[in-house]
């Protein structure tokens, strides 16, 4: 779970909801979460951590690995480094980057409606050992977006970003990944969208009104029970040890524990469809940066820094053969 930094928070009122019950998935609980989590990561010699790194200039940009949002930035100008992407990496292969650039409209230095001649994006994959994650990587694949050469009205030669002028520019590319687990669980899930699509948002909003209520009621069990898939194989593919288990329970329990941590209402949301139609999510409707594409389930508390937000990520879906919604990631 990550937390922002939250300004000029959006004026809700809470709303009355039926909750629906929905099905467990597992035996995890809080109180076992580590030692379940240890007996079932396997280690090797040999751990390949897969980084992402990216360098964006005068646009806004989202990033997909497998078709799976992994980072959203709706600022002009940013740079983010040591971004770990095992987690949606499912096993060793050919893996597939997906980015998408809209104009810097209304930031803070700029406000371009169309994609500008000096817009850029470059971003490279490297693969580090677990065991000194610290030192820096083997790059394996770099992207840089493309330009083309053109006569300014002088004459003279300029380069340019090839998407000058548009509103939107998408590009992707691959790399191939060594790893030594192999997860079919995404393979195995649905074409949701070969669903009726009014059936299958009710069935995602009725997940999300679940969570919301387990949250709401503090219970902590309950809702432990649906993130065994999740995270036993994100814990797998990050090889995380003991410490670092003890740490993303700590995140978790942040959500029970911190005095006056107001999950807000569900609304003003959106389904989305992921993972080539087999992951499906809600994300916020909204125009402030802040709020935009975040997970439709968030709270808002403040521990005495100023008001921070907190958003709740679950790409769900529903695996061959059954009916229920399961967090994947």
């Amino acid at each position: 779970m990550k937390k922002y930094l939250f300004c000029n928070l959006l004026l809700v009122c809470f709303g009355a909801c039926s909750q629906k019950s929905t099905s467990r998935t597992g035996n995890l609980t809080n109180e076992n979460y580590v030692e379940t989590m240890l007996r079932t990561i396997k280690h090797y010699d040999y751990e390949p951590i897969y980084y992402l790194t990216y360098e964006q200039n005068i646009c806004y940009s989202e990033i997909l690995i497998n078709d799976i949002p992994v980072n959203r930035n709706y600022k002009e100008i940013a740079y983010g480094d040591g971004n770990s992407i095992n987690d949606y990496i499912f096993k060793s292969g050919i893996q597939k980057v997906t980015f998408r650039l809209y104009p810097a409209a209304k930031g803070k230095d700029f406000d371009y409606h169309t994609l500008n001649e000096e817009t850029d994006m470059k971003i490279v994959i490297s693969e580090s050992d677990n065991i000194d994650r610290n030192k820096k990587g083997k790059e394996i694949a770099t992207y840089l977006t493309p330009t083309i050469n053109k006569l300014d009205q002088y004459g003279n030669s300029i380069t340019q970003f090839i998407a000058t002028g548009k509103t939107y520019y998408e590009a992707s590319f691959t790399f191939e990944a060594k790893v030594p687990y192999k997860f079919n669980s995404l393979d195995k899930g649905q074409d949701l969208r070969k669903w009726n699509q009014e059936k299958l948002q009710k069935k995602v909003v009725d997940f999300y009104k679940n969570q919301l209520m387990l949250l709401n009621e503090k219970k902590i069990e309950e809702y432990f029970s649906y993130l065994e898939l999740k995270e036993k194989e994100t814990c797998q593919s990050l090889f995380y040890n003991r410490k670092e288990l003890q740490e993303v329970l700590d995140s978790y329990l942040e959500s029970f524990t911190i005095p006056n941590y107001e999950f807000q209402p569900l609304e003003n949301y959106k389904l989305k469809s992921y993972g080539d139609g087999k992951i499906v999510c809600l994300e916020l409707i909204s125009s402030d940066p802040k709020m935009k594409d975040k997970s439709a389930l968030w709270a808002k508390f403040d521990e005495g820094d100023g008001m921070m937000a907190d958003f709740l990520q679950y790409y769900l879906y529903i695996p061959e053969g059954e009916d229920e919604l399961v967090i994947l990631r």
